[in-house]
C-alpha cells in the first residue's frame, strides 16, 4: 500500500513517515512538519489539546493522500497528527510525500496540508496564561 495514516497520542517522528515514502523510483520527496508555536499574534501560547474524530478523520486523511496519488502525480503519502496535550515545540502534523520528480511531491504536500486543515474533523485548542480558545474549528 502506499498510503500511511496515523493519529497518535504519542510524539511524531519524521523518520517514520520519511521511511515510509522512501521509493528508489522516486528521486523528490516533501515533507512539511507542523510544530506548536509559543505565541498567536503576539500572546504567548503555553500549550496546544487537539481533538479529533478518528474514524472521519481517517477517512478524510486516506481521502486526500488518494488524491495526491491519482490526480496530482505523487507516489507514496504519509501523514500523521497528533492528538492530546502537546507542549511548545513539538510535532503536531507531519506530511510526506514521494514522487518520481520534485514539482509532483512539493505540490501534493501542500495540497495535503491545506486540504488537511480545512477539511479533516480534528480541532486545536490554544491555551494561554490567562484562558483557552478553540481556533480553526472546521468538520
Amino acid at each position: 500500500m502506499n498510503i500511511d495514516i496515523q493519529i497518535k497520542e504519542v510524539s511524531l517522528r519524521v523518520e517514520d513517515c520519511l521511511d515510509f515514502v522512501h521509493d528508489p523510483g522516486c528521486g523528490g520527496v516533501d515533507i512539511f512538519v507542523g510544530n506548536v508555536r509559543n505565541q498567536t499574534q503576539g500572546k504567548p501560547v503555553v500549550r496546544l489539546e487537539f481533538e479529533s474524530y478518528q474514524p472521519m478523520a481517517i477517512s478524510e486523511m486516506k481521502k486526500i493522500a488518494a488524491h495526491a496519488i491519482d490526480a496530482l502525480g505523487a507516489s507514496r503519502v504519509s501523514i500523521h497528527h497528533r492528538v492530546g496535550s502537546l507542549a511548545i515545540g513539538e510535532a503536531a502534523v507531519i506530511i510526506a510525500v514521494s514522487s518520481p520528480h520534485r514539482k509532483a511531491a512539493f505540490t501534493a504536500c501542500q495540497y495535503a496540508i491545506d486540504t488537511l486543515k480545512e477539511t479533516v474533523p480534528i480541532w486545536k485548542k490554544e491555551i494561554f496564561e490567562d484562558g483557552e480558545v478553540w481556533v480553526a474549528a472546521h468538520p
